[in-house]
């Protein structure tokens, strides 16, 4: 009995031992398992979360500077740049006046004249008619003078007998205002030898006596008109003469039109002027210039 209860009981413990240890076995292998199942899912969550760190787009930086390193500046692009030619501007020339303004401050005349005629003042200022010698001034008496003479281009009439004209100025200082009314020259026309008629006439705004001459030979014509105006203390003499010469010798020459060239020298008459003249200058026009020898 003795020994069946030990036998029994050695098998009892082998069988108890035996289950203990496969229980224990048993258990370890689930927590491994649990484990390594574990390790495998956080594993692969640490992969894909790597790999989205990866995907997912760096920010830019932009001037990134460090304690102990100066400030970082980036390189900038180089900038296509042009140069300006400077273009020289183009100078419009000036045109200048048609017409040129003389003025004399010792007679007190002054007037305007187109440019691209003649002036001459003083000594040389003395006309002729041409070709018919110095024209002569028609005062009542001597002593005269000259003071200014203006003429047209000899071609401002190509293909006529134009030969010349001129708008000249004479002044006497020594005359009363009645004789300046009247004129030295007699009518040829008159066989008793009166003196020419004499007409009232309006320039702009001066009222002037005038009268006319007719000279003519079988190769030159000239015709003048004379204008007197006392003024100033002074008789002022304007006379507009226009000279011809050919026509009739040569072929083709035209006559020219008379009308039209004394209106070029009228124009000029109906800009005169007489400004007021101090006594010194008086005197000095009264012993200067061009005496009229009559």
């Amino acid at each position: 009995m003795t020994t069946i209860w030990q036998s029994g009981d050695k098998k009892s413990s082998n069988q108890a031992s035996k289950t203990i240890s496969g229980t224990v076995l048993s258990s370890w292998s689930r927590q491994q398992k649990l484990a390594m199942m574990a390790g495998f899912t956080i594993l692969g969550l640490l992969v894909a979360m790597s790999a989205c760190s990866k995907q997912s787009p760096k920010p830019a930086q932009i001037g990134v500077s460090s304690p102990t390193a100066g400030p970082v500046t980036t390189a900038a692009a180089p900038v296509a740049t042009t140069t300006a030619v400077a273009v020289p501007a183009k100078k419009t020339p000036k045109k200048r006046p048609a017409n040129v303004t003389y003025s004399d401050p010792n007679s007190g005349v002054s007037f305007l004249y187109p440019r691209k005629f003649a002036l001459t003042t003083g000594d040389k200022a003395r006309p002729q008619f041409a070709p018919l010698g110095d024209a002569v001034m028609n005062f009542v008496q001597p002593g005269g003078v000259t003071v200014a003479t203006v003429e047209l281009p000899s071609g401002s009439y190509p293909g006529t007998d134009f030969a010349s004209a001129f708008f000249n100025v004479n002044v006497h200082r020594s005359v009363t205002e009645q004789e300046c009314g009247h004129f030295a020259f007699v009518d040829s026309h008159n066989v008793n030898g009166a003196p020419q008629d004499v007409d009232k006439v309006k320039v702009g705004s001066a009222e002037m006596e005038t009268t006319s001459d007719f000279t003519a030979s079988p190769l030159t014509q000239t015709e003048t008109q004379y204008y007197h105006r006392y003024e100033n203390g002074a008789c002022y003499e304007y006379v507009l003469s226009v000279g011809t010469a050919g026509y009739g010798t040569k072929d083709g020459v035209k006559p020219v039109n008379r009308d039209e060239v004394f209106a070029k020298l009228e124009k000029i008459l109906t800009t005169v002027k007489i400004n007021p003249v101090e006594q010194e200058q008086v005197a000095k026009q009264a012993t200067a210039g061009t005496t009229d020898n009559q």
